[in-house]
């Protein structure tokens, strides 16, 4: 059957195409950045998240290594070889040398298998805190990210307005000079506020791609991706100081810090280095190894004193006429005091954070209601009563001037403010979170 050709191009121009969709179906991207999305796919891709699963995984395989039991040692042993005599003739069985199978066993006392897999245990609790802190971190930093995108690409919006008044302006009072109506001085200022302002814009413009690319290096987007336009805005106003369980009851300061991952984490620690000091006394128990043996030793001509099958039971205990294992112990006890203050260390920190953010979260709140309420509306009906006055020759250039720069700034305050309780906000309430390992997994 012949084939047709413009089917397979057909196909060859729409697999590309479905492919891309595919994987902006699979990364939650079509057509807009969702910040939760953005956080899933950074978890999913972040090398920090994947090297501290590498450690959970690693720790895990610890937990393993020491539950296991001391193996048994096999010896197979041939002794009492004469090279004058030779070894006799006949089957090995028969032959005139000492063979002897023996089988050797540590028994372990004073519960060192049972610390062993408590401290690995620990250590694993250690690290599964570590990788929901890798990720609480990575939430904070792809907010943070996405919030300086979102600010930078208002910002460039009102610089950009701005600049095209200033060529409205400037275009304007061109014609008015050539009527004699305005000085050429004037027509000057005009223009060199255009410039600034065009450079302005133009700055911005290159501010809002290095956020984008920050953004990207975060959450592993594409340059295509990178592009395309956020999903959502500034964050709601919500109320501060009232903590949240999973399940909606109340919680105090105290459990929330109790509750956050690297507080955790030490804590795990903690008891991983209890244990491992509660392993090093245990090392003064004496640890026994039991053997048995079967020893065959045939009788011939050459040898008459042959003895046959024989066997044997041994018993080892070591001596501790030298050593007392002292650096082991206090070696422990090094550890075991440096993982109690890194515990305390990192309580201080979380309460410390805790305590800033919410502070910045009510004073950047705080801070944008003024502005919002008060300041940009005065500055906003400021602007507009000048270029009102300006227009019917009521008001001078240099005094519109000001007002437009004044108008300006408190639209970039206000913008500022607003990213500065966005990310206070993120900050603030991923300081809180709670939720487990499997909750978080993208």
């Amino acid at each position: 059957m012949p084939i047709s050709i413009k089917p397979l191009r057909l196909l060859a121009v729409l697999m590309p195409l479905c492919w891309t969709s595919l994987a902006h179906a699979d990364a939650g991207l079509t057509d807009s950045l969702p910040l939760d999305a953005l956080q899933r796919l950074a978890l999913a891709r972040n090398h920090d998240v994947r090297i501290s699963n590498l450690a959970l995984d690693g720790a895990g395989a610890n937990v393993i290594s020491a539950s296991a039991a001391p193996n048994p040692m096999l010896t197979i042993q041939t002794a009492n070889i004469n090279p004058a005599a030779g070894v006799g003739a006949g089957s090995l069985r028969s032959k005139t040398v000492d063979s002897t199978v023996r089988i050797d066993q540590l028994l372990e006392r004073g519960g060192k298998r049972e610390l062993r897999r408590e401290g690995a245990l620990f250590q694993e609790e250690g690290a599964r805190a570590d990788v929901r802190e890798a990720r609480r971190q990575l939430r904070i930093a792809v907010s943070q990210a996405y919030y300086d995108v979102l600010a930078a690409t208002q910002r460039q919006i009102i610089l950009a307005e701005t600049a095209q008044l200033y060529q409205h302006s400037v275009e304007a009072a061109q014609k008015q000079r050539q009527a004699g109506d305005i000085s050429p001085a004037d027509v000057a200022r005009l223009d060199v506020e255009a410039l600034r302002a065009s450079n302005d814009e133009v700055q911005a413009r290159s501010d809002l791609a290095h956020a984008r690319q920050a953004l990207a290096l975060l959450t592993g987007l594409t340059a295509r991706q990178a592009q395309l336009p956020l999903a959502d805005g500034w964050p709601t106003p919500v109320a501060v100081g009232t903590f949240s369980k999973d399940d909606g009851e109340s919680l105090s300061s105290d459990e929330a810090i109790a509750k956050r991952p690297d507080v955790m984490a030490a804590q795990a620690r903690v008891a991983a280095a209890l244990s491992a000091h509660k392993l090093a006394l245990a090392a003064r128990t004496r640890d026994v190894s039991v053997g048995v043996q079967a020893e065959h030793y045939p009788v011939s001509p050459s040898n008459p004193q042959g003895s046959g099958n024989s066997f044997g039971i041994s018993l080892q205990v070591p001596l501790f006429v030298r050593y007392q294992y002292d650096g082991e112990i206090r070696s422990a006890q090094v550890a075991l005091d440096a993982a109690q203050e890194n515990l305390e260390q990192t309580r201080i920190q979380a309460r410390a954070e805790l305590s800033r953010t919410e502070l910045d979260v009510r004073s950047d709140s705080e801070r944008l209601q003024r502005i919002d309420d008060s300041l940009l509306p005065a500055a906003k009906k400021s602007a507009q009563s000048a270029e009102f006055a300006y227009q019917h020759g009521a008001m001078a250039i240099a005094d519109v001037l000001d007002v437009r720069r004044n108008y300006r700034a408190v639209q970039l305050d206000a913008l500022a403010a607003r990213a500065d309780y966005a990310k206070a906000l993120a900050a603030w309430q991923a300081s809180l979170r709670t939720d487990s390992l499997e909750s978080t997994t993208p």
